[in-house]
């Protein structure tokens, strides 16, 4: 019987980002905290992450870009590219540990060490594109960690299930042409950053592996297991992925400060439940969920820990 990795650090809580900006330390301090006082985090396998090797980062950002976050960072400068994405000192080591942290997951994953794991840190990175950092995100780490599952593991197919209430720019666009990697984004639209039509599909021979399902403000759990039960796991089933990343996002919580959506525990129980099935079914149970959005800290950690809870029935059953 496999364990469940949480991969967690506390230099994570450097990143500063100031006491009124969504995206702050109290975030994965929430998380943990919850996890331990209900007895989880005693059942997971923890691991503190090394730094991820900016060759990797590399692979997804442009090398001028990677020089900029890190000489930014280490000049004090407060903002990096756009004013919502604030950074301090310590941003530049966070970020570093957050990738790493996805890559040190994937290789315990793909070892067989654990079943699953789950990576709660921070920056998050789906809106960071090739050379821009936005949306809170400096790095993209899922997509540094599905081009190390490409190159470094071998995989033909990954796919990639972003359900942040808010499109995952940066990865489509890094994936777009690239037929070896599915992504699959539930969003609500309209909402930042404007991206994510549904006519958004990839483009060259990527067309087709960009899935975009925009979710109307107000859905709740009923909309969106509709969606993922008609679209999203029909697509995964389709594309016979050897691994699945999650943009585990929890901000469409009905509770969420800057959503729209009404998703409840249940319904984030439900959508990991049905991943995690149909991942025992095509890939070995192999899935990585890294933490993106969530802002409401009570819905945060309530939403992580069902999410934790699903992955280890998966390895009870296992």
């Amino acid at each position: 019987m496999t364990a469940t990795g949480f991969v967690f650090h506390p230099l994570f809580l450097q990143h500063l980002t100031g006491p009124d900006h969504p995206e702050r330390p109290e975030r994965v301090l929430s998380i943990h905290h919850r996890l331990k006082e209900g007895g989880v985090l005693a059942d997971l396998d923890t691991l503190e992450p090394v730094p991820v090797e900016t060759s990797w980062l590399e692979k997804v950002h442009d090398p001028q870009y990677v020089q900029h976050v890190r000489e930014s960072c280490e000049a004090g400068r407060p903002l990096l590219d756009s004013a919502d994405t604030i950074i301090s000192p310590g941003s530049w080591n966070a970020a570093l540990l957050a990738a790493g942290g996805a890559l040190q997951a994937v290789d315990r994953v793909m070892a067989g060490d654990w079943g699953q794991a789950f990576v709660a840190c921070r920056p998050p990175g789906h809106h960071a594109e090739r050379n821009v950092a936005m949306g809170f995100c400096l790095f993209n780490n899922i997509a540094v960690a599905a081009s190390y599952l490409r190159i470094h593991h071998g995989l033909e197919r990954v796919a990639i299930v972003d359900w942040d209430v808010h499109h995952g720019n940066g990865t489509q666009h890094t994936f777009e042409a690239d037929p070896s990697v599915l992504f699959i984004s539930m969003h609500q639209w309209p909402l930042y950053p404007g991206t994510g039509r549904a006519d958004e599909q990839g483009r060259d021979k990527g067309r087709g592996a960009t899935l975009n399902c925009p979710m109307d403000p107000g859905s709740g759990d009923d909309a969106y297991l509709k969606v993922f039960d008609s679209q999203v796991l029909p697509a995964l089933e389709r594309f016979a992925p050897q691994a699945i990343l999650v943009s585990a996002g929890f901000d469409a919580h009905r509770n969420d400060p800057l959503s729209a959506t009404l998703v409840t525990g249940e319904g984030y129980r439900r959508m990991s439940r049905s991943l995690l099935d149909l991942a025992a079914s095509c890939c070995d149970g192999r899935v990585v969920s890294l933490l993106e959005g969530g802002y409401n800290l009570e819905a945060l950690a309530e939403s992580v820990e069902i999410h934790l809870q699903e992955m280890r029935q998966t390895r009870a059953g296992s």
